[in-house]
């Protein structure tokens, strides 16, 4: 039989964690970030984003989410950054890298491939003292103190957080993108999102 007390304690670590971090997030960081973003597309660069493991399934969903309301982003695989996929950079791009502790080897490695090619980066790491935040331009802070599992290892509430900030970044972008619903159903033309509402123009 399913353990209902586990279940119970994951609601609980949620809720707390949840609101604690939100109570935690720092606007002007996520406000250096977009406009280090913004600058960069004004220069003609673009912005790419990469994670290793769980972290690179949010990488694809938040490249995917800040492409759809005005700001390209490109996933780029985090492993093989190093094996020639650094070659879809240019210098002066900008590179999101998310590592819940900021440092593992395999980021390490991906981080220094992509500053010797002149790029940017933007951490998003759960250590505000980690290498990843130390090696980074703009850095968003994604911490919890409890993933809400068993064994406490598992990644969940970390993955929230990093996702979260990452949504809240999508925001700034977009505020400054001012797309309209017109735009948005063009460049989202299938399902009920691609409909324009009433009184939509």
């Amino acid at each position: 039989m399913i353990d209902k007390k586990l279940y119970d304690s994951f609601l609980e670590i949620s809720r707390r964690e949840i609101n604690g971090f939100i109570d935690s997030m720092d606007y002007e960081e996520i406000e250096k970030a977009a406009r280090l973003i913004l600058d960069a597309k004004k220069r003609g660069n673009r912005t790419h984003i990469s994670g290793i493991g769980k972290p690179a399934h949010i990488a694809g969903y938040i490249a995917s989410l800040i492409s759809s309301t005005g700001t390209p982003v490109y996933f780029l695989h985090g492993t093989e950054a190093v094996h020639g996929s650094c070659g879809q950079l240019v210098e002066g791009d900008a590179v999101i890298f998310i590592s819940n502790s900021g440092e593992t080897a395999e980021m390490k490695a991906a981080v220094n491939a992509v500053k010797n090619n002149g790029c940017l980066v933007i951490g998003v790491s759960g250590n505000r003292n980690s290498w990843l935040a130390g090696e980074s331009d703009a850095f968003l802070y994604a911490g919890v103190s409890e993933e809400g599992g068993p064994l406490n290892r598992a990644p969940r509430m970390s993955i929230f957080a990093e996702t979260f900030v990452l949504q809240a970044l999508s925001i700034a972008l977009q505020s400054d993108a001012d797309i309209t619903p017109v735009q948005y159903v063009k460049w989202h033309p299938g399902g009920s999102l691609g409909k324009l509402r009433e009184g939509e123009k």
